[in-house]
């Protein structure tokens, strides 16, 4: 399906993720993922943060309202709790949580399950997007998510690398 990988190897599509578990027989599945520079453990606050912003473009999804770019003082995500707020109002809910490893979650039809992989000094912040229903809309969900998921899990990174990093110059980008 158009738009349905970025940034993910042929491994990380065919590892299995959480919400395979909730939807299993999609009409719909995407993935995405971004190496970032940090370790699981100071990439995972900035993934549980996603329940108080949506970190991807704010002015379409947040109605102008900026994510915060400061880690704030939040519990740790529960099940049964919801999964984001947009716009001030919360969205979804969580299905599943192990810390500093993966964050699974339903909004409008949609499952999804972010996992964190290490990767040496740094980490692999998958995800991967499921729906069971919609399969006239799936090619147009899929570049849509595209769009947004992209700059949701760039805007993590830059965030999760930026309070990783002790303060000085800026290593190389590899």
């Amino acid at each position: 399906m158009i738009g349905d990988r970025w940034g993910v190897s042929d491994e990380e599509v065919a590892r299995h993720y959480p919400c395979d578990d909730v939807v299993v027989a999609p009409v719909l599945q995407a993935w995405r993922g971004v190496t970032v520079r940090a370790s699981p453990a100071q990439v995972w606050p900035w993934v549980t943060q996603i329940r108080i912003a949506p970190y991807s473009y704010d002015w379409i999804d947040n109605l102008g309202r900026r994510s915060p770019q400061d880690l704030r003082q939040i519990a740790e995500p529960v099940v049964g709790e919801h999964f984001t707020t947009v716009a001030g109002r919360p969205q979804g809910s969580i299905l599943s949580v192990d810390p500093a490893q993966q964050l699974t979650a339903r909004i409008v039809g949609a499952v999804m399950s972010y996992v964190l992989v290490p990767a040496g000094d740094s980490t692999r912040l998958l995800l991967k997007i499921v729906m069971a229903r919609g399969a006239l809309l799936a090619p147009f969900v899929s570049l849509g998510d595209l769009v947004m998921a992209r700059r949701q899990l760039l805007n993590l990174q830059q965030l999760a690398e930026r309070t990783a990093r002790p303060p000085g110059p800026r290593p190389p980008r590899r």
